[in-house]
This record gives C-alpha cells, sequence and structure tokens, in this order.
C-alpha cells in the first residue's frame, strides 16, 4: 500500500491513497475512470436524494456480508416503490465486476448507490423517472485507521432527532439531511459525532453509526425502531449472544450513557470503536474498554472466519 496522508478524525479516519486517483467506477454496467465518471443533473439521486445505498467492505477478496448487505439495499428499495430492475445476484455480478476491474483484494470499501434515475423534468413525482433506475459502484482503497480504535471518540447529544416525521429512519436512503444536519451540529459542538436520540427522547443511534453503552457487564442498545439496522450492529449483537454477554435492545436516556461503563459505536467500514467522553463527560477511565476491546477482537476473529469459510 501506498503509504498516505491522514485525514479527518472521525470513524471514517483513514490515509490518503493514491492509488484511488485512477480507479474505475462502475455506472450502469460500464466502467469510466474517476475524472470521467459523470451523472447526469437530470438524475433522481442528484435532483432529489431518491435512491438508496450500501456500503460494503471488501477483505481478503470477499465482500463481507454481501448478502445482507444487498438484503437490506432491496428492502430499502421495495420500501420507496423502487424496483432496481436487475436481481441480487445480478448486483453482486456487477460488485465483483468492478472489483475484478480495477484488480483489487483487500482494505476495500465500496459505495453501492441506487438512485431512482433519470428524470425528464425536475419534479419529485416517480411518474416523471424515464427509464431504469441508475447503479452505481465506487471502489476506493481505504483501511480504517488502528489508532481511532483504540484512542477512540467524542460525542455530544445533538438537537436533531430520529424519527419518522420526515422519513422512515430505517432506510438507508440517499437523502441524508437528516444525519447531515446532526453531523453540522456535532461539528459546532467539537466533538466526532452527534449522538441522536428518538421522538420520545430515548437514544437512538449516532449520525453515522450505531450506538451502543455498557452498564454492569451487559451490553445495550436501541430497539431499532428509530435508526439503521446496521449490519455490524447485528453481529456485534449476534457476538454478544455467542460469547455470552448479556444484550438487550431496550429504551434508555442520555442519563444511563453518562453513567455507563464503557460506550462504543459500529460501522462497516471501521468495526466497533469506542467513545471515551459524551457531552463532555468521561465515559469510565476515559480509555477503551475491556468489553469494547473485547469485542473488537471477537469482530475481527468473525470477519477472518468468514473469509476461511469463503
Amino acid at each position: 500500500a501506498n503509504p498516505g496522508i491522514k485525514i479527518m478524525a472521525s470513524t471514517h479516519d483513514y490515509d490518503i491513497d493514491k492509488r484511488n486517483n485512477d480507479i474505475q467506477i462502475y455506472i450502469n454496467g460500464e466502467f469510466f475512470h474517476r475524472s470521467e465518471a459523470n451523472i447526469s443533473v437530470m438524475d433522481s439521486g442528484y435532483l432529489l436524494g431518491d435512491g438508496v445505498w450500501e456500503g460494503i467492505r471488501l477483505h481478503k477478496g470477499i465482500l463481507i456480508h454481501l448478502d445482507d448487505h444487498l438484503d437490506r439495499l432491496f428492502s430499502g428499495a421495495n420500501s420507496i416503490a423502487m424496483d432496481i430492475g436487475i436481481s441480487q445476484h445480478e448486483m453482486a455480478e456487477a460488485l465483483q465486476k468492478t472489483i475484478n476491474t480495477n484488480d483489487m483484494d483487500s482494505d476495500v470499501h465500496i459505495r453501492l448507490i441506487v438512485s431512482r434515475g433519470i428524470k425528464k423534468t425536475p419534479y419529485q413525482h416517480p411518474k416523471v423517472t424515464l427509464g431504469k433506475p441508475t447503479v452505481v459502484i465506487i471502489p476506493e482503497y481505504k483501511k480504517a485507521s488502528e489508532e481511532i480504535k483504540k484512542v477512540g471518540l467524542t460525542l455530544a447529544t445533538v438537537k436533531t432527532k430520529r424519527d419518522h416525521l420526515i422519513q422512515d429512519p430505517r432506510i438507508n436512503s440517499l437523502s441524508k439531511h437528516n444525519c447531515i444536519a446532526a453531523c453540522i451540529e456535532a461539528d459546532q459542538l467539537g466533538v466526532d459525532e452527534g449522538l441522536m436520540l428518538d421522538p420520545h427522547d430515548f437514544v437512538s443511534t449516532c449520525n453515522s453509526t450505531n450506538f451502543f453503552i455498557v452498564r454492569g457487564e451487559e451490553v445495550w442498545t436501541s430497539t431499532g425502531e428509530y435508526c439503521l439496522n446496521g449490519v455490524t450492529r447485528g453481529s456485534i449483537i449476534r457476538l454478544c449472544k455467542e460469547y455470552d454477554i448479556p444484550v438487550y435492545e431496550k429504551n434508555f436516556n442520555v442519563e444511563d450513557v453518562h453513567t455507563a461503563d464503557e460506550v462504543f459505536v459500529t460501522g462497516t467500514f471501521a468495526g466497533v470503536i469506542p467513545v471515551i467522553s459524551v457531552d463532555g463527560k468521561i465515559i469510565g477511565d476515559g480509555i477503551r474498554g475491556s468489553i469494547t476491546e473485547s469485542l473488537q477482537n471477537w469482530y475481527a476473529l468473525d470477519i477472518e472466519k468468514l473469509v476461511e469459510v469463503s
């Protein structure tokens, strides 16, 4: 791998890789050099944020949790009455073709994007869409920072909430305004991510990751009603059960977070990341906790098992 320059300080902390300057991007069955990969200004994704997406990790030649990601992609599309136009098997083939075209094997993060397609006029109704959805696959060399997995993040509770008033928070929609608003708030508060509450003021999620706390050897996360049901979130819940750690999907409040023994967040890109403070209050000893570290190790082992059986 090429030596890189570290950018950002977040759950997506990574080193710049010059190989990304020449990646080939998939658009509707064709490949284009990064500098020439363009979408029409009349595309539904650009005009309206109308579509769904997935972030998928390529590790040692294997697309990690591919079936889970495609299940969620197609379920989300169905929820917004969008026919992707190809099967999950064909989408998997397109992903593999993209990997092969770029001669990639590991430390790769893929953004799979499906918009409703080209509009004949800038209007929200699906009936003015021309033809099939637009499918874009962007593969990039991205290796998650090992430092952030040890040092951890800072969070703050934001005013932007996760609810059903504007859109279903469980859909991985191209329209990310809700999360972007929370991200902007977090930045203004001087922290790495925003902790978002649901309409009842229970803890829901972060602006780009799923949220967990540890209290008295128990792991708690939200009910999942007002957050994206993350693939990594599901893996961590499963691993807790496999390793006999009590885990609960339940309602809890910010006060429970402030007095937690440990806090961590999860996501496809970086896996499990510790949180050292929330709203300026130090969590535990202000360092990565033992259960968080164990889950990091178990998750890494779980990924390697997926590679072995594939």
